[in-house]
């Protein structure tokens, strides 16, 4: 029961992904459109302040505020296509459909029954706007329930057909069929039950905030412990994304969680500091600069004669953690072979954060180095502190330095390069130099995906039940994990580590895991129905 749980958890976390990784570009965009509004800049480079440039950043992003306004729509369509086992993109169409008929059942059920609010403002009412439709205030939370029953009744009727004059209505159709009476029992059952259910995420979050630094602490220490089972996700999304990060009127419109009530500060130049609730999105200090020194210390204390090797593993692990804010490479280097930096790594990083509240400071890099300068720079340094930032990533690269280096010196742990044992630290042939240097003649690509070697490595195409992929890692469905051969995996394809849960398997690749899940689907032959 506890596999099949975990199962469904990472399953669902997965899903995750699909609407969450879009919603980053939108803020970029966001934050763009307003370095052409913002007054410091214009002052510096007067020739932009005119009509045209203004008039752009306006619309670039007063038009992408428009997709925080909708994120129930945005997850419950990427949900259901994320959770459904085959026809991804009828699942996708059909939850669009559920979600129209969920919204104006509701509507008009609460019409009915005398609940509906009919005054000027809703604000305070437990009741919102959704696609020009009154509703309960249920936030993202309608789009994640809607997505999860699409999916279920998806996946159970997709591929029902009949015969003769009733074929018309099998396949994606039926779906629908069965979908209509689902919702509108469903919207009748939440218009009772989700005011329950809304006071409770209201009683969790006024104890979060309660409790002040160390409700932060524990945030960001769980927010990374979680990081081996995958559902880290978990933790962080509902802070980003729902009332639990905060509720904040900007321009007359409410926006809940963390990052669409940033996104909504930053496109507003009447705002003149950010507010508290961007704390919980202020996860980048540990990723663009604790991890760095992480590095420096585990560099320093491999064998000499093995430095030279793990500089070539640990500089790039680094700079992408740096710029990208991806930090598995380096995290899986030392969390099996000493978890005790994990777990300092762990504490570390709710500590950053917890620092960064005390300061005042609202600067975010939750994505590293690059959404730094975006987000934060233009804003000016009243409105976010963002130069003390960097000072606080500085003096935690120089605590992450000199503890890390300790721990390893002291307890002698077997980071990189501190032993030989299991890790591909030799010196190539003539003859193996040769042979690269003739395969990159003929235009082989050196860095190419060795699916074939993958699919053996993990038990062979017969073991292979589903491939999917999250931001950094090859996510599995394996039929019988024990044939999987993790040292193959690692030192014959370049994953920096596997994760094995039942039969959920998870290898990291870092960055490249898009080419990876395609070489693989290539090779097995996978269609979009997987």
């Amino acid at each position: 029961m506890k596999d099949k749980v975990m199962d469904q958890l990472q399953r669902f976390s997965k899903a995750m992904f699909i609407p969450v990784l879009i919603l980053p570009i939108a803020g970029i965009l966001i934050a763009v459109g307003n370095l052409f509004t913002n007054a410091k800049l214009l002052e510096l480079l007067p020739f932009m302040d005119n009509p045209v440039t203004k008039g752009f950043g306006t619309i670039l992003s007063g038009s992408l505020v428009s997709i925080l306004n909708n994120l129930g729509l945005i997850f419950c369509v990427g949900l259901a296509a994320g959770l459904a086992n085959k026809k991804k993109y009828e699942a996708g169409f059909t939850a669009l459909l559920g979600f129209l008929v969920f919204i104006n059942a509701m509507n008009k059920f609460m019409a009915l029954t005398g609940i509906l609010f009919t005054g000027e403002s809703l604000r305070g009412t437990g009741q919102a706007l959704v696609l020009g439709v009154q509703i309960l205030d249920m936030g993202v939370f309608l789009g994640i329930i809607l997505g999860i029953v699409t999916a279920m009744v998806h996946n159970r009727f997709c591929e029902t057909e009949f015969q003769n004059a009733f074929q018309i209505y099998g396949g994606s159709r039926f779906v629908f069929i069965v979908l209509i009476p689902v919702t509108v029992i469903l919207a009748v059952l939440l218009t009772y039950v989700w005011p329950f259910v809304q006071m409770g995420i209201t009683s969790l979050g006024g104890f979060i905030n309660r409790s002040g630094n160390f409700g932060i602490f524990i945030y960001g220490a769980l927010e990374r412990l979680l990081i081996p089972t995958g559902l880290h996700h978990l933790v962080y999304t509902p802070f980003l994304y729902t009332s639990l990060g905060g509720v904040e009127t900007i321009g007359g419109q409410v926006f809940e969680g963390a990052r669409n009530i940033y996104y909504a500060e930053i496109a507003d130049p009447a705002i003149q500091v950010l507010s508290r609730s961007v704390i919980w999105d202020a996860r980048g200090i540990s990723k663009m600069f604790g991890l760095m020194g992480a590095c420096l210390a585990m560099y320093h204390t491999a064998r000499p004669e093995n430095r030279n090797t793990i500089k070539a593993i640990l500089i790039p692990a680094a700079f992408t953690s740096f710029i990208a804010g991806v930090t598995e490479p380096i995290e899986f280097s030392f969390m099996f072979v000493a978890p005790v930096l994990f777990v300092v790594h762990a504490g570390l990083s709710g500590l950053s954060m917890v620092v960064l509240n005390i300061l005042n400071v609202r600067a975010i890099g939750p994505n590293g180095f690059l959404d730094f300068l975006l987000f934060n720079v233009p804003l000016g340094i009243h409105k976010t502190g963002w130069p003390m930032y960097i000072v606080t990533g500085l003096i935690f690269f120089v605590v992450y330095y000199a503890i890390f280096r300790l721990l390893i010196t002291k307890l002698n742990l077997k980071t990189l390069g501190r032993e030989t044992e299991g890790m591909e630290m030799k010196l190539h042939t003539k003859a193996e130099y040769k042979e690269k240097v003739a395969s990159v003649k003929e235009g082989k690509d050196a860095d190419d995906v060795d699916a074939p070697l993958i699919i053996k490595a993990l038990g062979g195409a017969g073991n292979i039940e589903k491939v999917d992929n999250c931001f950094t890692r090859l996510r599995l469905i394996i039929t019988d994990p024990d044939l999987v051969e993790e040292d193959v995996l690692k030192n014959g394809t370049g994953a920096n580590g596997v994760v094995k849960k039942g039969n959920n398997v998870q290898v990291i690749y870092g960055l490249k895991v898009t080419a990876v899940r395609k070489a693989v689907d290539e090779e097995l032959g996978n269609g979009e129905s997987n």
